[in-house]
């Protein structure tokens, strides 16, 4: 649905080859789509326009608040209050990320959790989908605060809920706090990294809803601000793409494409692609039946 037409479609395959083959950081991609885009509405503004969705074939009526609906006094932009959430977000920041400067040093562990998670909740374009290779990158092969089964285990366990990226946070925080043992007591370690990952990846996404909702709300219908947001969009599916190739590969080749193919994985994979598309089945019973196939199958390997 966001690649309408062969310029989107183009931008998201660029995006997926400089991610996969290239290992192009993220936040470079995002930038380059943002420039794309923004270049493109100005010289084709017909490919990045906005809407042109497929008309829907039942109508349920106008929504409770939908494009036609006022404004709120509330959602409008003000400068005041733009800088006033700015100040907070901001002060707030900074006295969080000096605590742990002051405690532990700018290469502590809870400081270089603070700083990276911050950086990955400023890049949360397309949702948590596009930025978990991100933190994946960063947790495991940058900081090593967890092992690279360790993560995938918290990737599963983000997938069984609706808002996968703070449930992977939140565990790459526990376990990194844990498995570097700052804080004496390893519960208390983790739980303390695990606090830190949710604060510092909420709190510039609160910024942004606070100082930027209202600014998108004056941008309506405006090629120079919502062409450079097309892009990113087209991008971000290539990203989310890698994601799904990522998972693949480390679920059907745990230990690389020299060991084993997991062919009761792929089996279950298969199985739930058919149930989910062809007979229409829930999201939620799936995601069940597919945990206590994989339970099953591991209590088999373990007592056989």
């Amino acid at each position: 649905r966001a690649l309408k037409n062969n310029v989107l479609r183009s931008m998201s395959a660029i995006a997926f080859v400089a991610v996969f083959a290239f290992d192009i950081p993220f936040p470079y991609v995002v930038l380059a789509a943002g420039l794309v885009g923004y270049i493109g509405g100005r010289v084709a503004p017909a490919k990045f326009k906005v809407g042109g969705h497929h008309a829907v074939e039942k109508s349920f009526g106008p929504a409770l608040i939908d494009d036609a609906t006022p404004t709120p006094e509330h959602a409008l932009f003000k400068w005041s209050r733009f800088g006033l959430f700015v100040v907070a977000g901001l002060g707030l920041w900074m006295g969080a990320i000096g605590l742990l400067i002051a405690r532990y040093g700018w290469e502590g562990t809870f400081t270089q959790m603070g700083w990276f998670f911050t950086k990955a909740a400023l890049l949360t374009f397309g949702g948590a989908y596009a930025v978990l290779p991100y933190v994946y990158q960063g947790a495991v092969e940058q900081y090593q605060w967890l092992a690279p089964t360790q993560m995938i285990d918290g990737l599963a366990l983000g997938e069984t809920t609706p808002g996968p990226l703070i449930m992977v946070v939140a565990f790459v925080g526990f376990v990194g706090g844990w498995s570097k043992a700052v804080a004496g007591s390893l519960l208390i370690g983790g739980a303390l990294g695990a606090a830190v990952a949710t604060f510092f990846t909420f709190l510039p996404s609160f910024l942004f809803i606070l100082v930027g909702g209202p600014l998108v709300e004056t941008t309506h219908n405006d090629i120079t601000f919502t062409s450079p947001l097309t892009g990113i969009t087209a991008a971000i599916v290539g990203v989310i793409f890698n994601l799904a190739v990522f998972f693949s590969w480390h679920v059907l080749w745990p230990n690389g494409f020299g060991g084993d193919f997991e062919w009761v994985s792929a089996a279950i994979s298969v199985a739930g692609l058919i149930a989910l598309f062809r007979y229409k089945v829930g999201v939620i019973p799936l995601i069940g039946c597919c945990g206590i196939a994989g339970l099953l199958h591991t209590l088999l390997k373990t007592f056989l």
